[in-house]
């Protein structure tokens, strides 16, 4: 893959695109690492990502015990990723909870006013995307790279300091 000159806002639009990405965190007992779904909430202006999450649930103690987290999202269908490495803290600022709460928040809390939500805000520092030219594409090159010993161009990759 050939490297990009990409910027911050480059990470931000495609998290928006994915919106789903696994939050990695080191788990309480320090034995390794735990990752899970969410949804993220990008506020590019501000430098932050921002995830919904429930007190009952160990993200928060976790990033309480270790503020360092990794953000992984992927777009396979356009062969676009991302890998986020930031600090993370915790809140229970209620206006940015029910600024952030949305129709698929309701799966998990009846209302913004539940007190159990909390805040997960990511700074991140670095990051590094890829962005493949497309499923047919990919597969034609592959092909063609086994056939003749080479090696496939698959797109681009870069590294981008966020902070």
């Amino acid at each position: 893959m050939s490297h990009t000159n990409a910027r911050p806002q480059d990470v931000y639009e495609l998290i928006e695109a994915v919106r789903i990405g696994m939050l990695v965190t080191v788990r309480e007992d320090s034995e390794g690492m735990r990752a899970r779904p969410m949804a993220a909430h990008v506020k590019a202006e501000e430098g932050a990502i921002y995830f919904l999450t429930d007190v009952e649930g160990r993200k928060d103690d976790e990033v309480q015990q270790d503020h360092h987290v990794c953000l992984a999202f992927s777009d396979p269908k356009s062969e676009r990723y991302a890998s986020v490495s930031g600090r993370a803290t915790v809140s229970n600022d209620r206006a940015r909870i029910r600024e952030l709460f949305s129709m698929a928040a309701k799966a998990w809390w009846d209302s913004p006013d539940d007190p159990s939500i909390r805040l997960v805000r990511v700074t991140p520092t670095e990051a590094e995307i890829w962005k493949g030219p497309g499923r047919i594409v990919s597969m034609i090159k592959m092909a063609t790279a086994a056939a003749t010993g080479g090696r496939p161009d698959l797109g681009e990759n870069a590294k981008v300091k966020m902070g």
